[in-house]
């Protein structure tokens, strides 16, 4: 049996224990429901412990597991973004406007896991309605980054990257919009994946953008991603955007090989004002892949400097449509004056629940979607997107993957970006395009910084070629150790590792 404490575990480790009947399903949900206790006053990454629920999963577990049943996920504690429908557990998706929300039914995703016999033991803070790269939007206080407490964890997931890096789980679903699942991994130290678009049914997840939005997993390890993946992908004839596709056997594609494999490097995602210890730690993992019999590539992505003004027309474009239907009426909050009249009733109710990032892209896009303003705007910023899609293309013609950083610089500040919405947009430069292009990508730790903070590297695969990036990640990891460092406790340092 392993001799580290159950929540510095990976899914693999915990399945070992598991399967060995060195352990139950029903210690190891006590063991993080008392870490999350531990942890939550100093990270804030769950807005509900929801251990009830936790307790009769882990039992429901055990059962299967005594009657011969086994599977990747069987008895393995998660975590839910708070973006997703959860049957008689409150849903908030970081909003005021959605107060005293309790879905009547579980999201795809959510049924997936439930069936796989994973237990689930809260959901996560997240920006409000998934915009923002810092959690710092949500309604409900900021998500730390328990690294360093007083740095954000990256957003909109920020909620269960951290939950995931502080032992909380072994791991978490996010979205990812615009880069929500790999940014949030990238300064938190864990892997995230940000599917193909429609590979992850939405049915079910609080709508952001609906041409951008999709669901991927946080865990330690691409290893333990492979399995998460694996459980939640697949058809859902409820989402339009279902892809009916073959999932393939993810963990079965990690033989740790990547000799013969091309890696393109994109020459402009290493942009102007780049830290230069992110800019070494990302190039020194390219070189390790390379050593690993990788042949390195140089390619252009030359319509990437209009990602960013391209994100910030669809989205927003999409989310002032998605969020007209919080109006005060069928659920969630209702503010109004008792001889108020429609109107003011949806004004108040509004004004009272969306906060001030929400209240910005609502009329960034509504002004983007006006009468006299949507070819200059909206339509061109969709032929913009085709550009960059096309380059993508024309890419993957000389490679098989991309390596690139995830962010410019390692997680920054509680605070620091709060008052400057340019400069957090910006957080995501080196992730939007993924989204734009609907093509999957892979977050991992690839090095520290000189005050201890994680640096991600960035994998990017065609479409519905997960697999691609999932091998090259695990691969790395096999020469490495970065994934396996676990941060202090949280509250009682700044930086370093353990």
């Amino acid at each position: 049996m392993s001799t580290k404490n159950p929540t510095d575990w990976t899914i693999a480790e915990a399945r070992k224990s598991l399967e060995a009947g060195e352990t139950s399903a029903l210690d190891l949900a006590r063991a993080f429901l008392d870490r999350a206790a531990s942890v939550e006053p100093a990270v804030h990454a769950l807005l509900e412990r929801t251990t009830d629920r936790a307790l009769s999963d882990a039992r429901a577990a055990d059962a299967r597991r005594a009657k011969g049943e086994r599977g990747p996920l069987l008895g393995i504690p998660v975590v839910l973004k708070d973006i997703f429908a959860t049957r008689g557990i409150p849903t908030t998706c970081g909003s005021r406007i959605l107060e005293g929300f309790v879905p009547p039914y579980d999201a795809d995703a959510v049924e997936r896991l439930s069936r796989a016999g994973a237990v689930l033991v809260g959901k996560s803070n997240l920006d409000e309605f998934a915009m923002g790269s810092s959690t710092e939007n949500s309604a409900f206080g900021p998500t730390a980054n328990p690294w360093d407490t007083g740095r954000v964890a990256g957003g909109s997931s920020g909620g269960s990257a951290a939950a995931v890096a502080a032992g909380e789980c072994l791991a978490s679903l996010g979205t990812d919009t615009g880069g929500s699942i790999r940014l949030p991994a990238s300064y938190c130290g864990v892997c995230g994946m940000k599917p193909t678009y429609g590979r992850v049914s939405r049915y079910g997840v609080i709508a952001y953008a609906s041409s951008l939005d999709q669901v991927g997993p946080f865990a330690r390890t691409v290893a333990d991603l492979a399995d998460v993946l694996g459980v939640i992908a697949g058809h859902d004839p409820r989402d339009s955007t279902s892809v009916p596709a073959p999932v393939p056997d993810y963990a079965a594609a990690l033989d740790g090989r990547v000799a013969g494999l091309r890696i393109g490097v994109p020459r402009e995602y290493f942009v102007p004002g780049m830290a230069p210890e992110v800019e070494a730690a990302v190039r020194e993992a390219i070189e390790r892949l390379r050593s690993l019999g990788a042949t390195i590539v140089e390619v252009g992505l030359p319509h990437t400097k209009y990602a960013v003004a391209t994100y910030y027309l669809v989205a927003p474009a999409e989310a002032s449509s998605n969020l007209a239907r919080y109006d005060g009426v069928r659920f969630g909050l209702r503010k109004a004056a008792a001889d108020a009249n429609l109107l003011d009733m949806y004004r108040e109710t509004r004004d009272a629940g969306f906060g001030a990032e929400v209240k910005r892209r609502i009329l960034l896009g509504t002004y983007a979607l006006s009468a006299g303003y949507y070819d200059a705007f909206y339509l061109k910023a969709q032929k913009a997107r085709t550009l960059i899609r096309d380059d993508f293309a024309k890419a993957f013609a000389e490679c098989d993957v991309l390596a690139t950083p995830v962010a410019p610089t390692v997680a920054f500040g509680l605070g620091e970006k709060t008052e400057d919405p340019l400069a957090m947009y910006l957080s995501d430069v080196l992730t939007i395009s993924v989204n734009l292009a609907g093509l999957p990508a892979l977050a991992l730790p690839c090095g520290f910084d000189g005050a201890g903070l994680p640096i991600g590297l960035q994998l990017i695969a065609p479409a519905f070629r997960e697999e691609a990036a999932l091998r090259v990640g695990d691969a790395f990891q096999r020469a490495t150790d970065w994934h396996e460092r676990r941060p202090p406790a949280p509250g009682a340092a700044k930086g370093g590792a353990r």
